[in-house]
């Protein structure tokens, strides 16, 4: 299982994303990144989102991987 992490900008396009195998991780990230968006970005539509995949073919191409 692999947890991807991102923030996802109100247009759709991920501006951050992180994956890594480790769930505490995963789950620190996520919040890091809810943590990060400020009120306005919140109004405008940005959004922190935490998923699982079954493979790194799945993980987006411009996100930082972590092999822990």
């Amino acid at each position: 299982m692999i947890w991807v992490n991102e923030q996802i900008d109100p247009s759709g396009i991920i501006y951050s994303c992180i994956a890594c195998c480790d769930e505490g991780q995963a789950k620190a990230c996520y919040q890091s990144f809810q943590d990060n968006l400020t009120e306005e970005q919140r109004a405008a539509g940005w959004i922190a989102q935490m998923r699982q995949v079954d493979s790194w073919e799945e993980v987006p191409v411009n996100a930082l991987k972590l092999s822990f």
